[in-house]
């Protein structure tokens, strides 16, 4: 019963802290790429109003970005602390490839992005969009790798288990590129650029709500809203192949997302409705007949495993599966509907003029963590009693540790990131505040640069002599 509590205790430690942890690479992603297009933009136009949306939003990116470095450290410790046996096991698998994380996306980023800072006066333009893309490139490459780990605990293949029971590798192709890695990887990088999309659009509706000609805030909003328009409908699109993925691979998980305790031919999509576990029935449902079949399996009449074809040991919480997952899909729609809505108002030239449309915005800003975090409670949960996915149970992957020890860690870690975080979140907030203004650039984009990397001398003229000061 201690180990059994200890272990709940682990799990919950780790839910908190990496559901803190998400929420920033979530929006640092998004907000790095979108940095590099304002770069872009200013050097193509030589517009200053992209100039200053950048060091706007570079601001804020820098301290997200720190959030979420010394948010993802502590889970480091705890896989030693708490998690130890599961270390032990797959580290000759998963220890390489965060390292390769560290290696090529933490010190690609970590080089460039004190020049994408501080170095817009030090450097030519065309260096400090290098560094800008550098950065974001970064961001990406971090989120492979990460990715690549997480998606072989799901689905893991190029490995062999030694005399020791570790998990080692066979082919580092298999387990870099494994079955699920492509459709995750895709799934998630589309929901950073909507998350950090919903946020930019909200930091515009905001000002826009208060001053209706600020031209900054204007532009924000807009290209926002572009984004909303080309990758929600590309998120509908990737998470249906996911979830043609997540069918193949971890069959009990669709089961429990969908609330299906029958196997079935022609399963019927159950909208919503009450999950009884214990009488395995989902009460007081809305369903569609057939439609769960048809997008599950493309076919009408597709055959649908259901969670009575798993021990109950050997099955997820539907509990929480179920729940997540349909606050993951309802965001996602609204966002879809919020698109088509701005469209509509381009189309009638009164996408500037609809206060309302602004509100909208403004409450849908924190939509995109949200989903983030139904959408990874829903892959996670999911993957549960595993570790690793049928090989490696969670109650098999814990540290020998004391319930008491853990549950003191546990409430100091939800004391101190409530303090910490809270108030980075709250600086955050303070830097949104402030509305975006224009102003000339400090260089342009084409003035020309000093091998030292100093503008040139301002030259006054004067009863038509000049003079370099």
């Amino acid at each position: 019963m201690d180990q059994f509590n200890a272990l709940l205790l682990a799990r919950i430690q780790f839910a908190f802290t990496i559901s803190f942890h998400i929420i920033f690479p979530a929006f640092s992603i998004g907000l790095a790429s979108y940095l590099a297009v304002l770069n872009g933009l200013w050097l193509k136009t030589g517009q200053t109003i992209y100039l200053s949306l950048f060091d706007y939003w570079k601001k804020i990116f820098a301290v997200v970005f720190g959030m979420g470095v010394v948010s993802g450290v502590v889970m480091s410790y705890q896989f030693g602390t708490n998690w130890s046996v599961f270390s032990d096991k797959t580290g000759p698998v998963l220890g390489p490839l965060l390292a390769y994380e560290v290696l090529s996306a933490f010190f690609l980023e970590a080089g460039f992005l004190g020049i994408m800072l501080f170095g817009s006066n030090r450097i030519s333009p065309k260096l400090h969009f290098f560094a800008t893309v550098m950065v974001a490139l970064g961001t990406l490459v971090s989120a492979f790798w990460i990715l690549a780990a997480n998606s072989w605990m799901h689905t893991p293949k190029g490995y062999a288990i030694n005399t020791a029971g570790q998990f080692i590798v066979t082919d580092w192709w298999a387990v870099i590129f494994n079955p699920s890695f492509p459709y995750r990887l895709v799934h998630t990088v589309l929901a950073a650029y909507l998350t950090t999309a919903l946020v930019v659009s909200a930091v515009g509706a905001f000002h826009l709500l208060k001053n209706n000609t600020n031209t900054g805030a204007r532009i924000m909003f807009s290209m926002a809203m572009w984004m909303v328009v080309i990758v929600a409908p590309a998120q509908i699109i990737a998470g249906d192949r996911h979830g043609l993925n997540t069918l193949k691979y971890q069959p009990a998980k669709i089961a429990a997302m969908e609330g299906h305790f029958e196997t079935q031919a022609g399963a019927p999509l159950i909208l919503i409705g009450l999950p009884n576990p214990d009488k395995e029935r989902i009460d007081y449902s809305i369903i569609i007949p057939k439609l769960g079949s048809f997008i599950l399996t493309h076919d009408w009449n597709g055959m649908v495993k259901g969670l009575k074809e798993w021990p109950e040991d050997k099955r997820p919480s539907v509990n929480i599966v179920f729940w997540s997952f349909r606050i993951m899909l309802g965001i996602g729609f609204t966002i879809l509907a919020m698109g088509v809505w701005s469209l509509y108002l381009r189309n009638r030239r009164r996408f500037y003029e609809t206060p309302w449309m602004y509100r909208a915005a403004l409450l849908m800003g924190p939509a995109g963590f949200i989903a983030v975090l139904a959408g990874w409670i829903t892959t996670e949960a999911g993957r549960q009693p595993y570790t690793v996915y049928g090989l490696l149970m969670t109650s098999q992957s814990v540290s020998s540790i004391n319930t008491t020890a853990v549950g003191i860690t546990l409430i100091a870690f939800i004391m101190i990131y409530f303090m910490l975080f809270g108030a980075g979140v709250f600086y955050v907030l303070r830097l949104m505040s402030k509305p975006p203004m224009d102003r000339e650039p400090d260089i342009s984009p084409n003035q020309p640069i000093l091998a030292t990397g100093l503008m040139p001398a301002p030259v006054i003229v004067s009863n038509q002599t000049e003079s370099s000061l």
